[in-house]
């Protein structure tokens, strides 16, 4: 029967689907308050560390993280991912510390364990510590929960409230911080200039479309040309004001001031804040906190920085665990020990510099600061000239960076075929012995597509009105540089000719190539891009690789590297991440 003519059918469909949807949501929060009643309550204890051993008095690192999902998203680690990084962080040495160990480093000049973590999560999300508590217990980890004041008693339900986080304190796990009372934004624009104002970050539906703001304490309030709409006193109250609701509503709901303040924005007091509002900061944070991080984006603090002006750094959902090491061996000077993965599949390869991990079907390689990361297939400069080389590989770093497929790198004579991907574009380099590289074909791909919750919302500035004015800047980027890429590309090579397919997509066919490149073999690479000004690390993350000759007159075909999973194992994987697939939808959708 048709259903237009029988609306009963229609209703009753409707109802079911209603019904099967509250059954799911129950399901789901049943389920995650079973898991964090049982991870977050089902209370283990912490056991202090040995600190009459403690002898190393240069300084600490600081890694704090946003916040940690189920399975990442572009503001949220993994909890995988989190596990990895202090997995790594643990075998090679790393001790958390607490923050009156901090206190007494500047205060008292009590030494600290040789490699020193203070280690945080911010933002008050509860999901935060329901993956990250059963990490903590796994490596007896002490980290710091920070939170923003007026979250204490709202209906959101992603942050955590002062019940649970005493009840968190209590394992020794956990400690407790603040990143003050609001996350407010003043004195916006939009792209076209246009004065928004005052907005509260869960008030701005649309971050895209803002061009120009600053953060509550950091500035006067002004209005659309940029004039000051309260003088030194009415702004010294309205600061004042903000600190001491904090004090309030943290000694009402939690008996105490947390100790550990992260301001935001970070980087600002000392960084063209007007010197009035920078004042009015200080004095109000020397006198409620011990310890402030003031900064972000290095991970070390000596014994000169000083417990209200400390530095962390915050890794973002794309780092891998190299990236990591990486920063922190930038940072610190410290020689650590990179990642290398599946060992049978890394020993058919040399790492030329950088880093490389073989993790399941992926090779993620790691470029140094402002380098390159390199890995060299070992035998693959065997295959004759007239033989036919293919590489084919989907390729998953973030978009904004280059990932590079060499063909017949030569290490000798630094000559060499590759394909690169810059920025959503295909670029085909050749360079002979002696000479520069010289491009021989690009190709732009179609749009990554990419939504407003991937956008890096980090600007803060003070601006003229001419700048206010002027519109979108001209400079702005195409896509973010968080924004993760997947393409699929094979390149091939036979003799002097070649052909790229991208997408499934023949963009190049037999295009002829300087007849002195004739040797070399395979290499995969990373580089940063420009663009990213806070990151000059970059992971290129190659998946599904496959490395084939086949060879005249009989078409002989030779695997020489594949790193697809079949099987067993590759059943397993295709299982894992359909669960994890399904998993995540519901909880986004219900």
């Amino acid at each position: 029967m048709d259903n237009k003519r029988n609306p009963a059918l229609n209703v009753d469909r409707k109802n079911r689907r209603k019904k099967m949807k509250v059954v799911v949501q129950v399901f789901l929060l049943v389920l995650l308050t079973a898991i964090l009643v049982n991870t977050v309550f089902d209370l283990k204890t912490y056991s202090e560390p040995d600190r009459a051993s403690w002898d190393q008095t240069e300084g600490f690192i600081a890694i704090s993280y946003f916040g940690v999902g189920r399975s990442g998203s572009s503001k949220l680690v993994a909890k995988s991912q989190l596990n990895d990084h202090l997995k790594v962080l643990h075998e090679q040495g790393y001790v958390t510390i607490s923050q009156q160990d901090i206190i007494d480093f500047y205060e008292r000049g009590k030494p600290l364990p040789k490699r020193a973590l203070f280690l945080s999560f911010e933002d008050g999300r509860n999901d935060s510590a329901l993956f990250a508590q059963p990490i903590l217990e796994k490596y007896n980890g002490k980290a710091t929960f920070l939170s923003y004041a007026n979250k204490m008693g709202a209906s959101e339900g992603k942050f955590l409230q002062p019940k649970e986080m005493l009840k968190m304190e209590e394992t020794g796990f956990w400690e407790l911080g603040t990143n003050g009372y609001r996350l407010t934004y003043i004195n916006i624009f939009d792209k076209d200039g246009g004065f928004i104002g005052v907005k509260d970050e869960n008030e701005l539906t649309d971050k895209s479309d803002v061009e120009y703001y600053n953060h509550y304490l950091m500035d006067f309030i002004r209005d659309e040309n940029m004039i000051p709409t309260e003088n030194r006193q009415q702004m010294e109250e309205r600061i004042g004001a903000d600190y001491e609701l904090m004090r309030s509503v943290y000694t009402e709901s939690l008996g105490y001031v947390p100790g550990t303040y992260m301001i935001m924005h970070a980087n600002a007091l000392d960084q063209g804040m007007n010197n009035l509002v920078r004042d009015a900061n200080v004095s109000q944070i020397e006198d409620l906190f011990k310890l402030n991080f003031s900064r972000e984006g290095s991970a070390w603090n000596t014994k000169d920085s000083g417990p209200h002006n400390l530095t962390r750094v915050q890794p973002a959902p794309y780092w891998s665990t190299n990236h990591l090491l990486m920063k922190l061996r930038k940072d610190t000077g410290e020689r650590l020990q990179f990642v290398r993965g599946d060992e049978a599949l890394a020993e058919k390869w040399s790492l030329l510099d950088g880093a490389a991990e073989f993790a399941g079907s992926q090779i993620i390689v790691t470029s140094p600061p402002s380098g390159k990361g390199t890995v060299y297939l070992n035998g693959s400069e065997q295959a004759a000239f007239d033989a036919t080389t293919t590489v084919s590989a989907t390729l998953l770093g973030n978009v904004v960076g280059k990932q590079s497929i060499y063909i017949r790198h030569d290490r000798a004579t630094s000559s060499y075929l590759r394909v690169l991907l810059d920025n959503n574009v295909i670029r085909l380099e050749q360079k002979k012995e002696g000479e520069l590289p010289k491009e021989l074909f690009t190709y732009k791909l179609s749009d990554v597509k990419w939504g407003e919750e991937d956008l890096r919302f980090d600007k803060a500035t003070v601006y003229s009105k001419a700048q206010t004015q002027s519109g979108a800047r001209q400079d702005e980027p195409e896509y973010p540089i968080n924004i993760p890429g997947k393409r699929q590309l094979e390149v091939s090579v036979t003799g002097n000719s070649v052909r790229i397919i991208a997408d499934q997509q023949v963009i190049l066919e037999r295009l002829s190539i300087d007849p002195s490149i004739r040797t070399g073999g395979v290499a995969l690479e990373a580089q940063y891009h420009e663009q990213n000004e806070k990151d000059d690390i970059y992971d290129a993350i190659f998946d599904q690789v496959t490395v084939t000759t086949e060879e005249l007159p009989d078409h002989k075909r030779t695997v020489l590297f594949t790193s697809k999973q079949t099987g067993m194992k590759g059943a397993a994987v295709k299982a894992r991440n359909m669960f994890d697939t399904v998993v995540d939808w519901a909880i986004d959708n219900f």
